[in-house]
């Protein structure tokens, strides 16, 4: 399985841990940073029959064939529908997969009937009297009935069961999840880390990339390969001259783009804005330098905060808005008001 240069700190203090294995870790850290495959490498591990110098999985035991190939009878993945079929793509950490074949749209949540599934497998003997293994992510994607069902897994857990669990984002999560879980940090890496390890995939204009997905690695080489900046651009290039015709020209553009996304570039740029009128610092959109800085130099600070405020606000509704349209011109109208 994957393990990224940045994440060697991490897997050592990791297996510190093995001599008195929690029942349930829950791993967390911003998305796109290789989360996912953290925790696919640690499983593999755990269930390994002849692990190596410094507890990585050996890679040619039965156990391991049977990983690989994703049919090892003591494992249970439970991820949405929307990427269920697939090994994370790109490291995302739950942010993107493979859609369902069938002509419903796969759902983004884990469903109550996908954790109640987990009850026989918890309840037979394991295939060879080692671990079993539940690995779990985005843990925000649990919807409240599923939530509930695995909380009261998690306070009664079975013997010789190990659940691992992937957080992009621990306040989305239950208090009592999080009080049963081991919470064990993976780190971002340092932009230089991230940007020579981009630069090693051959990723083109790699520092822009990377700054605009906040620096995180993963999440820009999959956007490099398979993104478009033209939803970005259209929006950043709004973002820059606000206007109110121009929000709902915008708006009307970007009705079909991904809203969750549209809201993280707001919030990045509003960020940059903010700092910029603090500190004269630039973290995400440095290209965009002599626009920010006309905008911090007239915009009010407490406008402003309101705004970031109620753009924070809105990234909790992305997922499911009442109307797509609507969400992005209410967005861009509270924008414009504050900056003109």
């Amino acid at each position: 399985m994957t393990m990224y240069p940045w994440q060697g700190a991490a897997w050592s203090q990791l297996q510190q841990m093995r001599a008195r294995l929690p029942h349930a870790i829950l791993f967390h850290g911003p998305a796109g940073t290789g989360k996912a495959d953290f925790i696919e490498a640690f499983a593999q591990a755990l269930l390994c029959e002849s692990p190596q110098p410094g507890g990585h999985a050996c890679g040619t035991c039965a156990s391991c064939g049977w990983f690989v190939q994703h049919n090892h009878p003591d494992y249970r993945r439970v991820r949405p529908e929307v990427f269920e079929d697939d090994l994370p793509a790109d490291g995302e950490d739950g942010e993107a997969g493979t859609k369902s074949k069938s002509t419903k749209a796969p759902s983004k949540e884990i469903k109550i009937e996908q954790i109640r599934n987990l009850s026989d497998f918890m309840n037979i003997s394991t295939h060879r009297q080692g671990l079993r293994v539940v690995v779990l992510y985005p843990a925000e994607a649990l919807n409240m009935p599923a939530s509930n069902a695995l909380l009261k897994t998690l306070e009664e857990p079975p013997p010789g069961t190990v659940f691992l669990l992937s957080s992009n984002s621990l306040d989305r999560l239950l208090p009592t999840i999080l009080s049963r879980c081991r919470k064990f940090a993976l780190p971002t890496p340092s932009h230089g880390e991230a940007l020579a390890w981009l630069k090693e995939q051959g990723v083109p204009d790699a520092d822009s990339w990377l700054r605009e997905q906040g620096g995180a690695p993963l999440a820009a080489l999959a956007e490099s390969t398979n993104g478009s900046r033209e939803d970005m651009e259209a929006l950043l290039h709004f973002l820059a001259r606000p206007a109110p015709d121009a929000a709902l020209r915008t708006a009307e553009k970007l009705a079909k783009a991904e809203l969750p996304a549209l809201v993280s570039w707001t919030q990045r740029w509003l960020y940059d804005v903010f700092s910029y009128k603090l500190s004269g610092n630039i973290r995400y959109y440095p290209r965009y330098q002599k626009e920010l800085a006309a905008l911090a130099g007239r915009v009010q600070a407490p406008g402003l905060l309101r705004v970031i405020k109620a753009v924070n606000e809105r990234r909790a509704v992305a997922d499911h808005p009442l109307s797509a349209k609507l969400f992005v011109e209410d967005m861009l109208l509270e924008y414009t008001a504050c900056c003109t």
